[in-house]
């Protein structure tokens, strides 16, 4: 009798900032969920496809836990992150390793329902000198809560991920695959423009702009070897735009190109890409407005 094929969902789950997305890029071999310093990247339910011979997984990418602060986005996104964990089938909680234990932590991994099995994955660690150093945190952190495993993790250089795999494999119910073969995400090719273009305003600009900037896609047009977008990113006051566009427009001629060769890789094929800056105070204020701007 050959070997049962298995296939479920895994939440990745953690407070902001534990190197979340970066792993999920890593566990599938393609970049779907985008990455930043600034808390919060992520915001929506992203899910990465990776099929093997016996197992399909997908794992839910989810926005770190706000605890912090208040707001309509937050507790859109904190819902989000409820959600994913009712309907996943295991769980992985990450860790900051060398931050070590921290309450932000605590307080997810009070929301994990006790009937889910959970993999703690400690990341940002690599040599097997820092492993030892973690005992006493693994030793903590089981006090609180029975693990079906615990693995110590580089996401950003991909060590232990196929430890992490099986591990994730053996949790996972026995059924047929959930996606085709070739999948990779759930998301759509404009969904993933849009978060591509948010990305590297992140990255660029940082801190000098609310998080809650955002990008709308206009315009989305698929032709045979050629992806024609219309972009428009949306900020909150006037003084944010000067700041987007940089000294005679050279900080959004940046975004766009970066977005741009992110994309073609993404997609095999040349991006014709525009982007606009517009004022839009108060997109975030209220869960209808953020339902309308594709929040969930």
């Amino acid at each position: 009798m050959g070997q049962l094929f298995r296939s479920g969902t895994v939440a990745i789950v953690g407070r902001p900032n534990v190197g979340k997305s970066t792993l999920l890029n890593r566990l599938i071999g393609s970049k779907v969920s985008i990455t930043s310093a600034k808390a919060q990247t992520t915001r929506h339910r992203i899910v990465g496809v990776l099929t093997q011979e016996h197992a399909q997984l997908a794992f839910l990418d989810t926005p770190g836990f706000q605890t912090r602060h208040v707001g309509a986005l937050n507790q859109v996104l904190n819902r989000t992150v409820r959600q994913v964990l009712s309907d996943a089938d295991a769980v992985m909680l990450v860790v900051d390793a060398p931050a070590g234990w921290t309450l932000a932590d605590e307080r997810v991994l009070k929301l994990i329902p006790d009937d889910r099995q959970v993999i703690l994955v400690l990341n940002k660690t690599d040599a097997a000198g820092e492993r030892l150093a973690l005992l006493p945190l693994v030793d903590r952190v089981r006090q609180l809560r029975e693990f079906a495993a615990v693995v110590p993790i580089s996401a950003q250089r991909g060590t232990q991920l196929e430890a992490l795999i099986e591990e994730c494999v053996r949790l996972l119910p026995p059924g047929p695959p959930l996606y085709e073969p070739d999948a990779i995400t759930d998301r759509s090719e404009r969904f993933l423009a849009s978060e591509a273009l948010r990305e590297k305003v992140f990255r660029l600009v940082g801190d000098e702009l609310p998080y809650t900037t955002t990008v709308v896609i206009d315009q989305f047009e698929e032709l045979p070897h050629l992806r024609r977008i219309r972009a428009t990113i949306l900020v909150e006051r006037d003084a944010h735009r000067p700041i987007l566009l940089g000294g005679g427009g050279e900080r959004m001629k940046r975004i766009g190109s970066e977005a741009r060769a992110d994309l073609e890789r993404l997609f095999g094929s040349k991006v014709h890409l525009e982007v606009w800056v517009k004022v839009k105070g108060g997109w975030a204020d209220t869960e209808q407005s953020l339902r309308a701007y594709g929040y969930e």
